[in-house]
């Protein structure tokens, strides 16, 4: 068994465990990630689940022994059944990234909810503006090191187009990329440089030609099907102006890590309303701006989400 003060429930949704991993690093505590696989009843509603290890796979089960740890963080409504499980069997402390859902809120610590869910008010919520996340200067520096010299014979400065797409509820066209591209373009015209651009796994091959067919050289494109290794987070660390795509919170909270000038592209059709919220609040407060709008430089804190969260717990005496 192992014997750590702070576990990680990490299943099948690598964005809620980012989130979860990325509080657990800020805390700066060593901790454990339990590897959480998913039976065919893993997909009932909480209230059928409970609070009990119905849809834990076994060979899941094995590792969820005493020694019990102190804390344990997670994300995402499918892993709070066995986060509450947890804390039946050990009166560890609960803290729960992103809404839970019903029954049983209150048998969390605190659960930290970005400010757009509009999670009403309780005194174990605590609001983050933005997604929690791993991407602190540490890493940047680590990931950004790893392309300086494949990337030497490009001039700086370097522009980062982030390109998602569409999502379950929001098309995004080929023609909302051609006027992307137009914004990348005026932005490139103004800096000089490089643009340097990597998609996502929802990025369709009409909107990448759309976006490709308005982005000048010089430039530096990777795209996500092509496999290979990641550059995100190094072309992230390296960048000195960010222009990313409005459907993902992810990407916009970790475009706003880096520090510098991010320009988010979210015309009203292709985000939700939670969304631009989300883009409202970071318009507001200085970490973001719409693109094609003032092209000015500027410089604000790194976002960090996560670390407010770790902080909180610290603050509360969870750990």
């Amino acid at each position: 068994m192992v014997g750590a003060r702070v576990w990680v429930l990490a299943d099948d949704r690598p964005g809620n465990v980012a989130q979860a991993v990325g509080v657990a690093e800020a805390l700066g505590e060593s901790f454990v990630t339990q590897e959480i696989r998913y039976d065919r009843l893993g997909g009932l509603p909480n209230i059928v689940r409970g609070v009990s290890l119905v849809g834990i796979a076994g060979d899941s089960r094995e590792s969820l022994g005493p020694p019990w740890p102190d804390l344990v963080i997670a994300a995402g409504r499918r892993t709070a059944p066995l986060a509450r499980w947890l804390k039946r069997q050990s009166s560890c402390r609960l803290v729960q990234i992103m809404d839970p859902g019903w029954p049983g809120r209150g048998d969390f610590d605190l659960i930290a909810v970005p400010r757009h869910d509009l999670l009403p008010p309780r005194a174990n919520v605590f609001q983050t503006l933005g997604a929690c996340h791993r991407v602190v200067a540490p890493l940047l520096a680590a990931e950004a090191a790893k392309w300086t010299t494949r990337l030497i014979h490009l001039p700086r400065p370097y522009l980062l187009v982030v390109l998602g797409g569409g999502t379950k509820t929001h098309g995004f066209p080929a023609a909302r990329g051609t006027e992307l591209a137009a914004g990348v373009a005026a932005l490139h015209a103004s800096e000089g440089g490089t643009v340097l651009l990597t998609n996502s796994r929802r990025t369709s091959p009409e909107l990448m030609a759309a976006v490709l067919a308005g982005i000048a050289e010089p430039r530096f494109i990777h795209r996500w099907q092509s496999g290979g290794e990641n550059p995100y987070l190094g072309f992230l660390g390296l960048a000195d102006s960010v222009v990313v795509t409005g459907d993902s919170m992810s990407m916009c909270s970790e475009a706003c890590a880096n520090g510098g000038p991010v320009y988010i592209f979210a015309p009203p059709e292709l985000v939700s309303a939670k969304h631009a919220r989300l883009h409202r609040s970071l318009f507001e407060q200085g970490f973001a701006r719409p693109l094609g709008g003032d092209m000015t430089p500027w410089t604000h804190p790194p976002l960090n989400a996560a670390a407010d969260v770790a902080a909180e717990i610290r603050r509360r005496g969870l750990l």
